[in-house]
């Protein structure tokens, strides 16, 4: 039977920093063809689930299910669901964050290429996701309303790029990302 596995808190932060030095540092190399075929997706998700499956055994989080669908931006998602899976998320999702870099980095080494692979736990990016969306459309108000730029707090690359992207088509303001590492956050405009 496996042992109970906590990732320490400080080797999740430190997973997170290598994230956005990775996000900061991709190119066009190694980025995935322009087309992906059923088969090539198959095989790219039958690597991250392999992964996944390795990295859990090491865990005691009994029973798991892995769901696959693909995300409005054309992005594998794989979605865990089971009974005790809150030491995969940790602290502020740190420890899903280290785990969604860990996920990326195998397979892409597994397939040869980068893919979007985005490792979720009982829907918690969605929760989030829609959280960061809600805090995108206030400052959005705020900075049009009162005609002076608003700074939110320090986020991560995903969390970034979700107010980035939330705040694309609002006529009113643009978003733009100051700071560095972990102090990096965006700010929204007013136009």
């Amino acid at each position: 039977m496996a042992e109970e596995f906590e990732m320490p808190e400080e080797m999740a932060e430190e997973a997170v920093e290598v994230i956005d030095e990775e996000t900061a540092e991709e190119t066009e190399e190694g980025a995935a063809p322009d087309r992906i075929s059923d088969e090539e997706l198959d095989r790219i998700a039958d690597a991250a689930i392999e992964f996944i499956g390795n990295v859990l055994s090491y865990m005691n989080v009994g029973e798991v299910e892995i769901n696959e669908y693909e995300g409005d931006e054309g992005e594998l998602i794989l979605d865990l669901t089971g009974d005790d899976l809150a030491i995969l998320i940790g602290r502020h999702g740190k420890t899903l964050d280290a785990l969604q870099f860990l996920v990326s980095t195998a397979t892409a080494r597994m397939v040869g290429y980068r893919y979007p692979v985005v490792v979720d736990v009982e829907g918690y990016k969605g929760r989030q996701r829609e959280k960061l969306e809600t805090i995108a459309y206030n400052a959005a108000d705020r900075a049009a309303s009162q005609k002076r730029s608003v700074r939110l707090r320090p986020m991560t690359p995903y969390e970034r790029r979700i107010i980035h992207i939330t705040l694309a088509d609002d006529p009113r303001v643009e978003t733009a990302s100051e700071g560095e590492g972990a102090a990096r956050r965006v700010v929204v405009l007013p136009l």
